[in-house]
């Protein structure tokens, strides 16, 4: 499972709201609940995001070993 809990801490220490992540930089409202609620997203969200807050992938996601195969 992919948790997204690490980029509400990145966005508190770069002073980012959701807020600004839909009226400033366009990201999709349904995108954000997604994230919340750790669903699928796409990569290019995650690429956003990444260029949004200047960091890396491991700052904003975390995998978490569960029973999700193919």
């Amino acid at each position: 499972m992919i948790k997204y809990d690490k980029l509400w801490e990145t966005m508190k220490e770069k002073g980012i709201t959701q807020y600004d992540l839909y009226t400033r930089y366009n990201v999709n409202r349904s995108q954000l609940a997604r994230l919340r609620h750790n669903k699928n997203v796409q990569v290019n969200t995650i690429d956003k995001l990444c260029n949004i807050l200047e960091c890396d992938v491991e700052d904003i996601m975390t995998h978490v070993p569960d029973n999700n195969l193919f």
